[in-house]
């Protein structure tokens, strides 16, 4: 790949997305705020909505990059850093991962991609209830670790053995439907001590077989089913006790629907969203061989690398740390609905969804994870305590293992008082990560000289004044909240295909 030296500023008020949040996100909060007896959305989300607004603005803060050969300045905006559906700063933080899990995290063994997929029954709880996805994604973890270090033991793995996982949570589905479920990177075989000096060696394990899968798939059922019934979720007759509330609030009722597909609170509440279709082929995809299905689970376990394909690795750490949305397939029709469109078709040609804006706002509500809930776990010999992990990490990794060490083995005063410091996961810079995904050297002045941040300008009557010399567009904000759409047309009139009431 061919490097590329120019820059281009990222234009989010160019987009569909943007246009739809900017137009209708006031008039969405006042409409949820109007209920006095339902709780309007959480804080944290209100925050995530408005904050992709300000997402990429210049008139919200800046940095000044100049060239040192030529003195070409360019203005780079600042970015939201969110984590719940801003493509560009998911777009990052998914580069940012997939480099730190190939360089730092997962050993160069052969891997293995297992996905858990649950009914529909179990996605609002599990969605609803932090500590209980917690618990769903340990029991799902332990049981296929458990059976890799069992089918190593069988292909020659001698001794205790260890394997590893690196597990992410993903909340969204192709359809932008509310769908946890899990995809998990575990080491295809296990380390054992068989070299000289105690060093583990790996040993590979073989693929499993169609009966495993069924078997497997049966063990993870039956202890999720024993963890609900434990929980109180599920009781002894088989019955799910889904939370009860004395009145839902505004998310609740957004999670609820985006499990089913329908709307909550746009113009006909309950119903389903539309699809656009186009007709089968006739021929619908063969199950994969390393699947299995058992009472709504669906296990799989069809995709693994080779220890040499680093590259192939990083590509699919970044599917696992994806955005749940894609911008580039968001359209807007004549009638004001926003079409997304499918990256596959599904089984029955169902090709892309159709949302009134505020059904899309609500979606991407319901999608926003609630703060201080991890989305990458490791576990096993990968996880962050255990014994053998600098012993089988990347060799890139040795370079902050003693620092970060050092302060495990101290309390935290005592670390501050000797001057010892945790040493943190060091951060990707952005346009590193540019070159290294895209080939794109954003540095590289088209002159030939290299380019170098000069300052950082956060103050609102600075930006304003070098914009208006600069003659930069700036954003004029949030469009003013508006009385539900069936308020606005008068009788007989359409709005977005909903017919307005006398």
């Amino acid at each position: 790949m061919g490097l590329v030296h120019d820059y281009a500023r990222r234009e989010p008020e160019n987009s569909v997305l943007y246009r739809v949040l900017a137009e209708h996100l006031e008039g969405f909060l006042s409409r949820v705020d109007a209920d006095p007896g339902r709780a309007g959305l959480p804080r944290f989300v209100v925050r995530e909505l408005r904050a992709y607004l300000e997402c990429g603005q210049l008139s919200r803060g800046f940095c000044r990059v100049r060239c040192t050969s030529c003195g070409e300045e360019i203005l780079v905006a600042f970015s939201c850093k969110r984590r719940g559906f801003c493509p560009s700063c998911c777009g990052r933080r998914m580069s940012d991962l997939a480099a730190h899990l190939v360089d730092r995290v997962l050993p160069e063994v052969p891997i293995r991609q297992w996905v858990l997929s649950v009914p529909f029954a179990l996605r609002y709880p599990l969605a609803y209830d932090a500590a209980l996805c917690r618990a769903a994604k340990g029991v799902f973890i332990r049981a296929v670790m458990g059976w890799t270090k069992r089918r190593a033991a069988r292909d020659g793995a001698v001794g205790e053995s260890w394997t590893g996982a690196v597990v992410a949570t993903q909340r969204f589905d192709s359809a932008l439907r509310l769908a946890p479920h899990w995809h998990a990177l575990v080491l295809d075989g296990a380390f054992t001590e068989l070299g000289p000096g105690r060093v583990p060696q790996f040993v590979a394990a073989a693929a499993p077989t169609r009966e495993e899968m069924a078997r497997l798939v049966r063990t993870i059922y039956y202890r999720l089913r024993a963890l609900l019934m434990r929980g109180g979720v599920l009781s002894d007759e088989g019955q799910l006790s889904l939370p009860r509330f004395d009145e839902p609030s505004a998310l609740d009722l957004c999670q609820a629907a985006a499990v089913q597909g329908r709307s909550a609170l746009g113009p006909d509440p309950g119903a389903h969203v539309a699809r656009t279709r186009k007709c089968p082929d006739g021929s619908p995809r063969p199950p994969s061989p390393l699947s299995a299905r058992w009472e709504g689970f669906s296990l799989e376990a069809a995709v693994s690398l080779r220890a040499s394909d680093r590259s192939g690795l990083e590509r699919l750490c970044r599917y696992l740390t994806r955005p749940p949305l894609a911008t580039e397939r968001l359209s807007l029709q004549a009638d004001g609905r926003v079409r997304y469109r499918f990256r596959r078709p599904w089984r029955d040609g169902t090709t892309g969804i159709v949302l009134h804006p505020h059904e899309l706002i609500e979606r991407l509500a319901a999608l926003v994870p609630r703060p201080r809930t991890h989305l990458l776990t490791y576990h096993g010999i990968l996880a962050p305590a255990a014994g053998w992990r600098s012993a089988v990490v990347p060799a890139r990794a040795q370079a902050g293992v003693g620092e970060g060490s050092a302060a495990r083995c101290v309390s935290r005063s005592a670390a501050r008082a000797a001057g010892v410091t945790r040493a943190s996961r060091p951060r990707t810079l952005w346009a590193e990560l540019l070159l290294r995904v895209y080939g794109r050297d954003v540095l590289q002045c088209p002159c030939g000289g290299r380019r170098s941040v000069l300052t950082f300008l956060s103050d609102p009557a600075v930006i304003a004044k070098i914009l208006s010399h600069l003659g930069l567009y700036q954003p004029g904000g949030h469009a003013r909240a508006r009385p539900p759409p069936e308020m606005e047309v008068g009788a007989g009139e359409e709005f977005w295909g909903v017919s307005a009431r006398p």
